[in-house]
């Protein structure tokens, strides 16, 4: 049966897919890690120290970082850029500030009544994800490669200045 013609849908990365489906297997079991004490590399480790649970964020960056390779280097206009981007960046956002904020009600003493958003946590993975991207896509577009380069040093050196100056001692 043929139906009227389609726009051709983009070539999906089988493994790009698998490596995104790993990693929200790994925060499953990460975060359903079962009763009484997880294994120790299935919690975050202290400040110090790194396990398989501190992998995570940083497997979806790199996932986000890989899928934006593909998908931003498309010709396209930079209003069309920047409304997709933006979109995308409070979509992603929006996401995380609601699975927080669920379930929207509460019941207690005195009945059913609205979780007040005040106990949202707004600075979430998701949100942080949505951050992240909205500001590489930025960088990515606009900046010449040696320009990205001496930014990505600049925002390491800033993100350490901030946690030597901000941290708590010991």
């Amino acid at each position: 049966m043929t139906g009227p013609a389609r726009a051709e849908r983009p070539e999906r990365f089988i493994s790009l897919d698998m490596f995104r489906g790993a990693t929200i297997f790994l925060m499953i079991v990460v975060n359903t890690a079962g009763a009484g004490t997880p294994y120790t590399q299935l919690e975050h480790a202290p400040w110090i120290g790194f396990t398989l649970a501190d992998l995570i964020y940083p497997s979806f960056l790199f996932a986000v970082g890989n899928a934006m390779s593909f998908a931003l280097t498309r010709p396209m206009s930079d209003r069309v850029f920047l409304r997709r981007v933006v979109r995308r960046a409070a979509l992603i956002f929006l996401l995380g500030v609601l699975m927080y904020w669920y379930p929207f009600v509460a019941h207690g003493d005195g009945g059913w009544s609205a979780k007040p958003f005040a106990e949202t946590r707004l600075t979430g993975v998701l949100q942080r994800i949505a951050l992240c991207y909205l500001l590489a896509s930025l960088l990515a577009r606009y900046l010449t490669p040696r320009r990205l380069l001496l930014a990505a040093v600049a925002l390491v050196a800033a993100h350490w200045a901030i946690l030597l100056v901000f941290s708590p001692a010991g």
